[in-house]
């Protein structure tokens, strides 16, 4: 299949939406994700509880909460709750953006270097997976942004419903693009674990209502291999377009 869809792209060959600004800011924005491990380290540190906050019963959005009390039988108090929520929205919107910027082409192709793309019955076949992949990932952004607009504590049933578009919406989009990506790279194999731990986690959630030893670890488990899952598809997407660019400035010279 990928022999009927690609072919060798020859020296200077126009690799479509490969070396634009857009495939360019698509490709960092969705490894900009990863300034949520960096936030949610802080907003940790800051943690006023009057038990130290831990990683493995604390809840992510027990983080994001506006008021210091008792939230569902759990004491909470997060000074930098603003750092937090705005970091959900911050991710969010990468994956929003990664979503609209990189067109479904690039991502049939953006993990085989030195390839362009044959518009036949193969690249057909792929080309809704890829544009799956983009709709997946945007509902997956959205429900992160939805999160940060709408702390747990405001008692509005849009924070679970943003929280389950996010972790089913990238589950998702990360075992599809995977499987695009699997004769491309080995990096397709880390994308469709972290879809398949996030999709595993989901469902154990599901079943046990999240009633747990540990129900910070099972949350993680759901959200973690999600926002690791992008930053490694951006990171592929960005050192492609890289290539491209580089390949285009060469020319450009001569």
């Amino acid at each position: 299949m990928r022999e009927q869809m690609t072919a060798p792209a020859a020296f200077g060959d126009h690799l479509p939406d490969l070396g634009t600004v857009r495939s360019n800011i698509g490709g960092w924005a969705q490894l900009s994700v990863v300034q949520y491990f960096v936030a949610e380290s802080a907003v940790i540190e800051a943690w006023r509880g009057p038990e130290p906050y831990d990683r493995r019963t604390g809840f992510i959005s027990d983080l994001g909460a506006l008021k210091c009390g008792i939230y569902e039988h759990r004491d909470v108090c997060s000074p930098l709750h603003l750092l937090m929520n705005a970091s959900f929205v911050v991710q969010g919107l990468g994956m929003l953006l990664g979503a609209l910027l990189l067109s479904s082409a690039l991502l049939c192709i953006a993990a085989r270097p030195g390839v362009r793309i044959l518009q036949g019955a193969a690249y057909r076949k792929a080309w809704p997976t890829a544009v799956a992949v983009r709709v997946l990932a945007g509902i997956s952004g959205l429900g992160t942004v939805v999160v940060g607009f709408v702390p747990e504590d405001l008692g509005s049933p849009f924070h679970l419903v943003g929280a389950l578009m996010f972790f089913i919406g990238g589950a998702f989009a990360l075992l599809l693009l995977g499987v695009l990506w699997l004769p491309h790279t080995a990096m397709s194999w880390f994308i469709v674990a972290c879809g398949t731990l996030t999709l595993g986690a989901l469902v154990v959630g599901g079943l046990t209502r999240m009633d747990v030893p540990e129900p910070g670890t099972l949350e993680r488990l759901m959200a973690y291999p999600v926002t690791i899952g992008f930053s490694a598809a951006g990171l592929v997407v960005a050192q492609r377009v890289r290539e491209v660019r580089r390949t285009a400035a060469r020319l450009a010279k001569r």
